[in-house]
């Protein structure tokens, strides 16, 4: 099994086969355009605007389970990352990554790479541990989705190379994108 056996829906609603983007290297993100994390998006552009013609694509998944914060219609979170940010690779319908409606997208990811751990450095991990602990005082032993902006990165047969933490530095992310390319 590998990413290219999943379905999702675009922006339209309409059922697009991730076997589309078979022999790239893909970075699958869950999005938020009023997170903390959020300016990441100008990051992941620029990643995105260096590698494109080396068949590397970002594949974005908005979902509002975080604290709210992917507020609004798949059309105005689109023209919002399309403006604010000149994001224009795919941008994918809202999702759910954990619980009953999950994607099944997601479902395999986590299942192919789970969580390991926030960075020890970055300045907003004592405020995630927080916030989620208390939601799930366990969550550290768990594969769900934590956050927004967290990354998985396939490799071009589709398989789950990595899985990122929003709290995981960019360069890092980038430097494993060259990798694979």
């Amino acid at each position: 099994m590998s990413v290219y056996d999943f379905e999702v829906r675009d922006d339209q609603g309409n059922l697009v086969s991730l076997k589309d983007y078979e022999g790239k290297v893909l970075l699958i993100v869950n999005s938020a355009t009023e997170c903390g994390f959020t300016p990441q998006y100008t990051e992941l552009t620029e990643i995105y605007n260096e590698f494109k013609d080396e068949g590397f694509v970002i594949l974005d998944f908005p979902c509002n389970q975080f604290g709210g914060q992917a507020p609004g219609t798949i059309s105005e979170i689109k023209e919002t990352c399309r403006l604010k940010f000149l994001v224009e690779y795919p941008i994918f319908d809202k999702i759910d990554v954990n619980g009953d409606n999950a994607s099944e997208l997601y479902e395999y990811l986590k299942n192919e790479k789970g969580f390991e751990g926030f960075d020890e450095d970055h300045e907003l991990t004592p405020i995630l541990d927080d916030i989620i602990s208390k939601i799930d005082a366990d969550y550290k032993n768990n594969n769900d989705i934590k956050w927004n902006f967290t990354k998985f990165l396939i490799d071009r047969e589709g398989n789950v190379v990595a899985r990122f933490e929003p709290t995981k530095d960019l360069s890092i992310v980038k430097n494993e994108i060259k990798e694979l390319l």
